[in-house]
């Protein structure tokens, strides 16, 4: 018998469950706050109050941010799974999945972007890098 695959609960993924990839993550309110401001830095739209620089490398600022957006979606559609949110949820996870494909040496996990472990949702993948993130001491952050 197999088990049924639940991307709200990480249910029949070989990935962390979202209490495990998020046990270390800021307040929600927190992250948003922080993911905004990395936002508008990558734009240019303001000099930014993260306490310490982004990564010097274009691509690694990228990935930092695509990444805490990700596991900020996710952690949101978790709360509160409305079909708004897991619709946000699965347009970043997404995001980050297709970066990382054309960047695979950024990724830490066991499993690549596209993997069939993931189908039919990115969200379990974008909960274990954020968990081998965290390990690595979440480089690029303040935190």
């Amino acid at each position: 018998m197999s088990t049924a695959v639940n991307p709200d609960t990480g249910d029949g993924f070989d990935a962390p469950t979202p209490s495990e990839a998020y046990a270390d993550a800021p307040d929600l309110r927190r992250e948003m706050r922080e993911v905004m401001e990395l936002g508008a830095v990558r734009d240019g739209r303001r000099a930014g109050m993260v306490t310490e620089p982004p990564p010097p490398d274009a691509a690694a600022t990228e990935r930092v941010y695509l990444l805490r957006r990700a596991a900020l979606m996710d952690r949101m559609a978790v709360e509160d799974p409305g079909p708004g949110a897991r619709g946000a949820a699965v347009r970043t996870a997404f995001e980050l999945a297709q970066f990382d494909h054309q960047h695979p040496a950024m990724t830490a996990g066991r499993h690549g972007p596209y993997s069939i472990e993931f189908d039919p949702s990115q969200r379990p993948y974008v909960r274990q890098e954020y968990a081998a993130w965290t390990a690595a001491g979440r480089p690029g952050t303040d935190s």
